[in-house]
């Protein structure tokens, strides 16, 4: 138990890295002060730029790819295994996307972790990986909402495991996406209610599909 302990609080430190704060100070921008104040990809493109957001996205997403591969394997071991290396995935996983949503660091003030979670999802269930960047991509271009499509996303996966995954709904994939969707859910409650009103802002220039059917 010591292991899984140590190993997940290590992904968690590894999540309160926060891209969106690295590429700041580099650039002397407080993207908390700007736009919505999340200080994710989203908010960056928004207020920043492409190239200012994909050095977010990519310190966000690796640091996902990290905290669900390279923690579980480092060479740590307290007796015989509490969990399979599988099952130290998840639980990585999900410390490092708790990490970025919930940092200790700043405050536990964080981002979605939408991006961070992307890349636990490529590293975990690659599998999955395609459906949920599909229904993500889909749904952006005919609305133009970044947090619908994120939503989307998080139904496609799921709705991979139950269905297609060979492990099912009820396996250590299943109850970890599960929590993971439910955590997406809760970080866009707000949205979601913007949503609903008609007012959430509207990326207009991603929305191709839904001007080409405008028309």
């Amino acid at each position: 138990m010591l292991e899984v302990i140590l190993k997940a609080v290590l992904a968690y430190l590894l999540g309160n890295v926060m891209g969106g704060h690295l590429v700041g100070k580099l650039r002397g921008v407080d993207l908390g002060r700007v736009g919505s104040g999340n200080i994710g990809a989203t908010n960056a493109l928004r207020t920043q730029g492409t190239r200012f957001a994909l050095l977010v996205l990519a310190i966000d997403v690796g640091k996902g790819l990290l905290g669900a591969l390279a923690i579980p394997s480092l060479p740590i071991s307290f007796g015989p295994p509490v969990l399979d290396r599988e099952q130290l995935g998840y639980v990585c996983g999900a410390a490092v996307t708790l990490g970025h949503c919930y940092p200790a660091l700043w405050g536990f003030k964080g981002g979605k972790g939408v991006a961070t979670l992307a890349g636990v999802f490529g590293a975990l269930l690659p599998l999955a990986l395609p459906w949920i960047l599909l229904a993500f991509v889909l749904v952006v271009m005919i609305s133009g909402y970044v947090s619908l499509a994120t939503l989307a996303a998080a139904a496609a996966a799921g709705l991979y495991v139950a269905c297609f995954d060979a492990r099912g709904a009820w396996s250590a994939a299943g109850g970890f996406t599960a929590f993971m969707a439910a955590l997406v859910v809760f970080k866009h409650r707000e949205n979601i209610g913007r949503l609903f009103s008609g007012t959430e802002n509207r990326f207009e220039k991603l929305r191709v599909i839904g001007r080409w059917l405008d028309r």
